[in-house]
């Protein structure tokens, strides 16, 4: 069998089931099985007609699917939460795929949130190699001075971590209420970014929107609201995540 084969581990990523990185370690840790063997060389090539199991489970072979959310503030970027709260696939109605969120937003920020089956489409997005612009608006407690913003281009250190944004803009700002609206766009995405960058600077995030991931936006879409992609967004935003030259 030569025609159409795969490196086992994309093929498991690909699925949905997990990261091709964690595909790896399943394999050299004996969990996969292809026709009935199991396999713990990576690289392994396999095709279309091979039976592949995971923990014993058989690998479902289904179409890749591409979600684009609006996230709702309240609700869990995850596919289950132990603590019984609202997580963002309980809103995809009809979608009968297993589908993940790629990435996350935290549970009181809204947005674009993109869900997919396809593992290799999220690695692709996630890696740290890449990098999609994301645009939020972010209202903040207190209004910064002009000299304070521009530490954000240059990075504020937070924990490990040095928090940057690739460029920022002043929407508004209320001296009476004491608050300020801007708009942040990030090339990277760590862990509670904005919240930690902005807390950092002294100048807590009260509410925080996700406005665009690459040439997506939120029109049309109502909080809560979903729609799949079309061909051409997965294209463009699978060609958007390209790599930094060294």
């Amino acid at each position: 069998m030569t025609d159409n084969q795969e490196r086992l581990q994309k093929v498991i990523a690909q699925s949905g089931i997990t990261s091709r990185r964690k595909a790896e370690q399943l394999i050299l840790d004996g969990k996969v099985k292809v026709n009935g063997q199991v396999v713990v060389t990576l690289g392994t090539k396999v095709s279309n007609n091979d039976q592949i199991e995971v923990n014993d489970v058989p690998l479902e072979k289904e179409a890749h699917v591409y979600y684009m959310l609006y996230k709702p503030r309240g609700v869990i970027s995850s596919v289950s939460d132990d603590k019984g709260r609202k997580v963002v696939t309980d809103l995809l109605d009809g979608v009968t795929e297993r589908v993940f969120p790629i990435g996350r937003l935290d549970y009181d920020t809204s947005g674009i949130l993109l869900l997919t089956n396809d593992g290799d489409f999220a690695h692709h997005l996630m890696h740290p190699k890449y990098e999609v612009e994301k645009k939020y608006v972010a209202k903040l407690k207190g209004i910064p001075t002009k000299p304070e913003l521009e530490k954000l281009r240059k990075g504020v250190k937070a924990e490990n971590d040095l928090l940057k944004v690739a460029d920022y803009n002043i929407l508004s700002s209320d001296k009476t209420k004491n608050t300020m609206i801007i708009e942040i766009k990030l090339r990277e995405g760590k862990n509670r970014h904005v919240r930690r960058m902005m807390e950092q600077l002294g100048y807590p995030v009260m509410k925080l929107k996700r406005e665009q991931y690459g040439m997506l936006t939120l029109k049309g879409l109502k909080p809560g609201a979903y729609r799949a992609l079309t061909l051409k967004e997965v294209k463009q935003i699978r060609n958007l995540a390209t790599e930094i030259v060294e």
